[in-house]
């Protein structure tokens, strides 16, 4: 006789992002051969949690959690869980795992591919979507795992995957010809870290593009060669080379750089955004088609290039550097700032939709 037990989850509406709401279902016990239950403990809310959001139809982010509620998503999010139970070898109960979650107090998944790094879920529903996704990292053996260190891991690494192969696949295609970077939305914490991997490492000069509010912020961080507000794109001179990288998806700021650069423009990189939930569309521009980048992409890339451990000892040694620098006690990057329960969280993520958060802010969700 098959037993259940409720787990507690917050549904996104689909088509209103900034619209949540918390609910309950029933997974089935006992549980079946290679299953395990993880109770999720903590994750953290960033801007590119808001994109996987947008994204969800387009790209599939949707299809990881099944909500089996029409309308209504799990929005994914990165964090760490615990094993409650366990019928798959080698998965222990008490164990730790880092990975790709729903919010929600537990989840089931079906492990395979179970070695000393972690194991992959291979549940029927994401057999055919990315398996970078897919895979949960054991922290007891994860070298870029430390446990004190856990809140800016969470933030930071997803976001940094992103900024860390962007900084890759710009220097891998030469910068696209160009003697300048325009990175919008500069404050952001994938903009900065794209910068930071970039920054005295070759010839090309960074421009943090920001609002007038935050170009105190993003003069302080260092990792720019010097700021613009966005009013001052068009002041900028239309002689030298330049490539967009585009964290914003304004659309009126991507057509102000077209026209503007005109021929100069090399190569426009559209990286996601959290305040411009529509696919990247075609707007007739003069120059470069705009091009979206996908992380995942330039890691299988990688993976062939160089192998899948080299990409993993570089990227865990990047992400170290990056962690070091943006919790320096001195003169930190980041504030991290832990929120509570569901409600803590639908009223955080309205917020993020609305543009409403500190940049020096990094925000996790403790369940």
């Amino acid at each position: 006789m098959s037993d259940a037990m409720t787990v507690t989850r917050l549904l996104t509406r689909k088509d209103a992002l900034n619209e949540s709401r918390v609910d309950s279902t029933r997974i089935l016990l006992p549980l079946l051969d290679g299953e395990v239950l993880l109770k999720i403990d903590r994750v953290a809310i960033t801007t590119n949690n808001i994109t996987y959001a947008a994204f969800g139809d387009a790209m599939q982010y949707w299809e990881f959690f099944p909500t089996h509620c029409e309308g209504w998503g799990h929005m994914p999010v990165w964090g760490f869980a615990e094993v409650v139970l366990s019928e798959a070898e080698g998965v222990e109960v008490g164990e730790r795992f880092y990975g790709y979650f729903p919010i929600a107090s537990h989840i089931k998944m079906q492990a395979d591919r179970v070695s000393k790094r972690g194991f992959y879920d291979v549940s029927k529903h994401r057999q055919a979507l990315v398996s970078a996704y897919n895979q949960y990292t054991r922290c007891s053996n994860d070298p870029a795992y430390v446990r004190e260190n856990e809140n800016y891991q969470m933030i930071v690494r997803p976001l940094f995957i992103t900024s860390f192969m962007g900084a890759d696949f710009l220097q891998d295609n030469k910068f696209f010809g160009a003697r300048q970077i325009l990175i919008s939305s500069a404050s952001s914490k994938t903009a900065y870290g794209t910068a930071f991997c970039l920054h005295e490492k070759y010839d090309v000069e960074l421009i943090g593009l920001t609002s007038r509010g935050n170009r105190a912020f993003v003069d302080s961080l260092g990792c720019y060669h010097r700021s613009a507000v966005y009013e001052e794109v068009t002041t900028m001179s239309k002689n030298t080379p330049t490539l967009y990288m585009d964290f914003s998806g304004n659309e009126a700021l991507r057509a102000t750089i077209h026209h503007h650069f005109g021929d100069a423009l090399t190569y426009d990189c559209f990286a996601g955004s959290a305040q411009n939930t529509n696919f990247l569309r075609d707007t007739a521009l003069p120059g470069p088609k705009p091009r979206l980048y996908f992380a995942p992409v330039q890691i299988r890339k990688r993976n062939e290039d160089w192998g899948h451990d080299v990409v993993n000892q570089r990227f865990n040694e990047a992400q170290l550097d990056f962690v070091r620098r943006v919790s320096d006690r001195q003169n930190p990057w980041m504030e991290v700032t832990e929120t509570r329960g569901y409600a803590g969280a639908q009223a955080l993520i309205a917020e993020m939709h609305a543009g409403r958060i500190d940049p020096r802010k990094g925000h996790v969700l403790v369940l």
